[in-house]
């Protein structure tokens, strides 16, 4: 990083001095061209007034013309008078070339006539001055034949070199306006002209110098405010690429970059690295109950809850409700164990958002690589079993990996991959499980229960099946199935009178959506509405209970009944039964296995059944397996029962064959209990 910051920097240095250099080059030409412009002009406009003068000196009436125009006439002007003219010619051209009363003469003069040879001459001449070190210029001589030859007038060549150095000396020439008259070359004193133009050269050189800066100094804000844009374009695009732009952790890209490279070092050096891979629990329902806005900073607090907890490791975002932390430091399983804790507690306070108190429920897989043979997806795959398992432990906890897992994910890959071909070759089967009347042991309906009848493992039941569905997103296809087919068989049954009641799982059930699925499949089948029930379970409630309500609410007006399942194994069943009027309570299966053998659970019981009786709802049993159970049910008041002492799931001819005998057995137990009732009650009964 150091030789490439070096290395930028002296680039730049060198950029800078190029900029300085060539301004003060700029300057320095700038000022030179505009004194040798200045100059130029400043000689041809004293000169340009005195040409018709001249032009009437080299008149043939005033000069000796056969020795004037014969070649070049070369003459020092402060010399003798040379042949051909008179003492009053020279001093008469003299006079008139002098600008100021106090000037000196013309250093020289020289004569010549329109001609290829005259002009060379001239060149020899202009070459003896230069010679002379009159004159400084290489080309005096090109400029005076361009002079010659841009018609009749004044030209003043100054002497400058290429490098901006001044001479002492200027030529003027004199271009008649015929070529009859000769052409008069003066070399003149340009000093005194040169240093009266230097104050005006400096002033309008600064003045440029001044502008060039100022450009320069634009030009360079322009380049700079370009430069920081795109350099902050640049750091901006970098970041984005190596962070989570929510939370701003580490993104999985890096992460990954970074595990690899830490699982070559430790391999290098023997040691180990540890890796937490953690969910948030049902972090759709947060999004879906209070908005994605709400979802978002609940993300941000709970990033800055694991940066708090897990301050000295690498904490990423892998994706919307995973992250993951890295450990090299304390990868032993004790302080992985340690801080996976300290991360459950760290969740028991609920964040505030907007007024509003949302619980952190998060699921931890850990996972350790011992060797070096370990690579970062492998370790990676390891968490993430670990983490499938502490979900489906209940969640808000944590769990090891164990090489167990790998065969049970081997398991739920094949079931995953059977499901599809389930759906697609349609092995899945329903199985009715009836469900009767204590009043008067009559067959009122039948609970549909979903089977799979795999092609080598037979029958699989949903508690097995159904989670992974439930975890891949397969159960709407499943549930859809399910639905459609109980409407269809029921429709087809004999006695019009019998219910149909199916599950939804709350990950199939969709606010907004569930109702037109109902209504579809009663449209399909045509079932009369009345004849179907929907069992949902508290789960569903806890998820997003207004929308839950409002989506059961239309259901129910179809005349759907719904029906509360598992009743009295959530937290607060009791608060739901005022929120929606139920139609049906079910008493799960857990409470009546210990109906009779604990008093504790008989009173769970009674009150349940007290309670439906109060709001006028049915009370069904399930799971009731003994005579002793029906007896209790009986007299606590329960309305219908269904278990395996009354049928296993099974096809609705099997259970329609065995009605006469569930109804024998109905009026023995009838006869049984009139038998030991006091004989006054019996006379009642």
């Amino acid at each position: 990083m150091a030789v490439p910051l070096v290395r930028s920097n002296i680039a730049v240095f060198l950029f800078s001095m190029s900029l300085v250099l060539l301004l003060a080059a700029g300057v320095f030409a700038s000022n030179r061209l505009l004194t040798h412009w200045l100059l130029i002009g400043s000689l041809e406009q004293t000169y340009s007034d005195k040409q018709s003068r001249i032009s009437a000196l080299l008149e043939p009436s005033v000069a000796n013309t056969d020795e004037l125009l014969t070649g070049l006439r070369f003459t020092d002007a402060s010399s003798a008078t040379p042949s051909g003219l008179s003492d009053t010619d020279r001093s008469a051209i003299s006079s008139v070339l002098i600008d100021h009363k106090d000037a000196a003469p013309p250093k020289r003069l020289f004569s010549l006539t329109r001609g290829p040879q005259e002009l060379a001459e001239a060149g020899n001449v202009i070459k003896a001055w230069r010679t002379e070190r009159l004159l400084r210029a290489s080309s005096t001589e090109k400029l005076v034949s361009r002079a010659l030859q841009s018609g009749p007038g004044t030209y003043a060549i100054a002497d400058m070199t290429w490098f901006g150095r001044f001479g002492t000396n200027s030529l003027i020439v004199f271009n008649p306006e015929t070529d009859a008259k000769p052409v008069l070359i003066a070399l003149v004193d340009q000093s005194r002209t040169l240093s009266s133009l230097r104050p005006l050269a400096t002033t309008l050189s600064f003045v440029i110098g001044a502008l060039c800066i100022a450009s320069f100094l634009f030009a360079g804000l322009l380049l700079w405010l370009r430069l920081h844009d795109q350099v902050q374009t640049n750091r901006n695009i970098q970041y984005l690429a190596h962070h989570d732009t929510l939370t701003g952790l580490p993104n999985r890209a890096v992460f990954n970059a970074r595990l690899t490279e830490s699982l070559r070092l430790a391999q290098a050096k023997a040691s180990n690295i540890g890796v937490m891979l953690i969910d948030v629990d049902k972090f759709k329902e947060i999004n879906d109950t209070h908005g994605h806005g709400i979802g978002d900073v609940f993300l941000q607090i709970v990033a800055e809850r694991l940066k708090a907890v897990f301050s000295h490791h690498l904490v990423a975002r892998l994706s919307g409700d995973e992250f993951a932390v890295m450990m090299t430091s304390l990868s032993d399983p004790g302080r992985m164990t340690k801080l996976a804790t300290d991360m459950i507690n760290a969740t028991e306070i609920p964040c505030k958002i907007e007024g509003k108190d949302i619980k952190i429920s998060l699921s931890i897989g850990l996972a350790r690589a011992t060797d070096g043979s370990w690579r970062a997806s492998r370790l990676l795959h390891c968490a993430d079993l670990a983490l499938y398992r502490a979900k489906h432990s209940g969640r808000s906890t944590f769990s090891w990996y164990t090489p167990e897992l790998d065969a049970d994910a081997q398991k739920r890959k094949e079931i995953e991959l059977g499901l599809e071909k389930a759906l697609k070759y349609d092995q899945l089967k329903l199985l009715y499980q009836p469900q009767y009347s204590l009043k008067d042991g009559v067959l009122k309906g039948y609970e549909a229960l979903i089977r799979w009848e795999h092609p080598t493992r037979g029958i699989i039941r949903p508690d097995v099946f159904i989670p992974i569905a439930e975890d891949t997103g397969m159960i709407q296809e499943i549930g859809t199935w399910v639905l459609n087919h109980a409407c269809r068989e029921a429709a087809m049954w004999s006695d019009t009178a019998r219910r149909v009641a199916v599950n939804m799982s709350p990950a199939q059930f969709v606010a907004g959506e569930t109702q037109n699925r109902v209504a579809q499949a009663l449209h399909a089948s045509g079932l009369h509405p009345s004849r179907l029930e929907i069992e949902i379970t508290e789960s569903l409630l806890i998820s997003n209970t207004d929308a839950v309500i409002e989506t059961l609410q239309q259901i129910r007006s179809m005349g759907v009944s719904i029906a509360m399942d598992d009743f009295g194994t959530g937290y607060s069943s009791l608060s739901y039964l005022s929120l929606f009027p139920f139609d049906k309570i079910k008493i799960d299966k857990a409470f009546i296995h210990n109906l009779g053998k604990d008093p504790s659970t008989d009173a769970i019981v009674t009150s349940i059944i007290g309670l439906g009786r109060s709001l006028d709802v049915t009370i069904t049993a399930e799971g009731v397996e003994t005579e002793n159970q029906v007896v209790l049910l009986r007299a606590a008041g329960c309305d219908l029962v269904q278990g395996y002492l009354y049928g296993k799931p099974d096809s609705v001819d099997v259970h329609e064959t065995a009605e006469p005998e569930m109804a024998a057995r109905h009026e023995a137990r009838k006869v049984s209990r009139k038998l030991t009732m006091h004989p006054a009650m019996r006379a009642e009964a």
